[in-house]
């Protein structure tokens, strides 16, 4: 069955940045919203990024204009480019596909990729 595999994380100093990957291991056959989420250790796992299923995107306002969000749908792939990375922003980074014309029960996560960033 269709799996989300991300890819990319990694340790990084203050200021520097990574790009994570969401593969997609086979064709998705609706158009989903591809979320990002991180989660911290004793914290609430919150919100980064979606690209929605007509391409429009949004962010979190802490990582608005340091993070980009893509996709390549040739490759199943959305992407998340971190630049200016700060230590708050380390976490566990998890992709989700869901919503946009998926049937309500489809949804997709992936195993997670973690991003450690030292001051």
């Amino acid at each position: 069955h269709v799996q989300l595999v991300e890819s990319g994380g990694g340790s990084v100093q203050a200021g520097g940045s990574l790009r994570l990957s969401c593969a997609a291991s086979e064709n998705i056959y609706c158009d989903y919203d591809m979320t990002w989420y991180r989660q911290s250790p004793g914290r609430e796992r919150e919100f980064v990024s979606v690209i929605d299923s007509d391409g429009r995107k949004s962010y979190e306002d802490s990582v608005e204009g340091r993070f980009t969000i893509s996709q390549d749908n040739a490759k199943n792939t959305v992407y998340l480019q971190m630049n200016n990375l700060k230590p708050e922003d380390t976490a566990m980074y998890h992709c989700n596909a869901e919503g946009g014309t998926c049937p309500s029960d489809f949804g997709l996560w992936g195993q997670g990729t973690q991003v450690t960033v030292s001051s």
